[in-house]
């Protein structure tokens, strides 16, 4: 196993490595924001894959596949020979299993059933850090962030954080306790962040776990507008406004600028926007989804690696000259 650079996640006592594991695109199709179908045999060897190349965490979620991905995140583990990652993991999105339709929900008693149905979808007696997936319904964030601290004093999980939340939304529920870390979308062409939550975490000492550092596969290299064009129906891609119109010529042309960065230290279009997360302050690491073993290795070389200044000044030049 390889050893890659370690950070601490804000106040807790987890040491974890640049980049994590996101296991949003295993849960596969049939869901309104699925990724198409997916092998299962490829997101385990996926899985182990990074564990190999030393990531040491995974974070998925109860309603990625609608329970799917727990439970491939738990076969993997069960099949893996070395040390146990850290297992993140979220709450308050569930599901009608005749429909399945979503719906949100952060009452203390659909938490607790929730955290239940992880453990036990996970095969775990712990999760390392539980996170509200969204701050949706507003009005019950509290009674949400309350019912957590209760599971980290029953020891049914070790920290707890947010994903998704605003300033304003976080300053409501830290008096019922702290907040381990933040979980907010943050890549080249999707920086609200930087304004006032970057900054909010930075001074509260709130690690922050930035997801879609690739735009959902948008800054890879890999897509072109064939791709897109052919992916399948129930992929939420093929409607996201990233992947169409003037913002799509725009993201391809970022692409190339990629690519040609890239090229000139070794790394792949992927690890440049991912390296360009990484180089905030605030940033403690960066959720990077994969759905076979070739995607992993495209992506790591980003984790002990700093992208250069003049690099980084030629992305803001290109982005403050092409805005969408």
């Amino acid at each position: 196993m390889t050893t890659l650079p370690m950070r601490q996640l804000g106040n807790s006592d987890l040491q974890i490595t640049a980049i994590g594991l996101g296991a949003w695109a295993i849960g596969g199709g049939d869901w309104e924001f699925g990724w198409g179908g997916q092998d299962d045999r490829d997101s385990i060897a996926a899985i182990h894959r990074a564990l190999e190349l030393g990531v040491n965490w995974i974070d998925t979620a109860a309603v990625y596949g609608l329970g799917h991905s727990e439970e491939v995140v738990a076969r993997a583990l069960k099949e893996w020979s070395g040390a146990r990652p850290y297992v993140f993991t979220k709450c308050g999105i569930r599901w009608n299993e005749a429909e399945r339709k979503t719906f949100r929900c952060l009452k203390s008693d659909s938490v607790r059933e929730e955290l239940e149905n992880s453990l036990r979808r996970l095969q775990i007696e712990t999760i390392d850090l539980y996170q509200i997936h969204w701050p949706d319904p507003e009005p019950d964030i509290e009674e949400a962030w309350e019912t957590l601290q209760q599971f980290k004093r029953e020891g049914k999980i070790r920290w707890a954080g947010v994903s998704n939340f605003n300033v304003a939304q976080m300053e409501r529920i830290k008096q019922y306790g702290a907040i381990t870390s933040l979980q907010p979308p943050y890549s080249l062409i999707r920086r609200d962040i930087e304004a006032e939550i970057l900054p909010y975490c930075e001074r509260n000492g709130i690690g922050v776990l930035a997801y879609a550092p690739m735009a959902s596969g948008m800054l890879t290299g890999k897509m072109t507008r064939e791709r897109i064009a052919s992916l399948p129906d129930d992929d939420f891609r093929k409607r996201h406004r990233n992947f169409q119109g003037a913002a799509l010529e725009r993201n391809l042309k970022l692409v190339e600028l990629l690519r040609e960065i890239g090229a000139a230290h070794g790394n792949a279009p992927g690890e440049v926007a991912i390296a360009w997360t990484l180089r905030h302050p605030a940033v403690t690491a960066a959720i990077v989804g994969a759905r076979n073993p070739a995607q992993i290795e495209g992506t790591i070389g980003a984790a002990a690696w700093r992208l250069p200044e003049e690099d980084a000044r030629r992305l803001e030049d290109f982005l403050q000259a092409n805005p969408v």
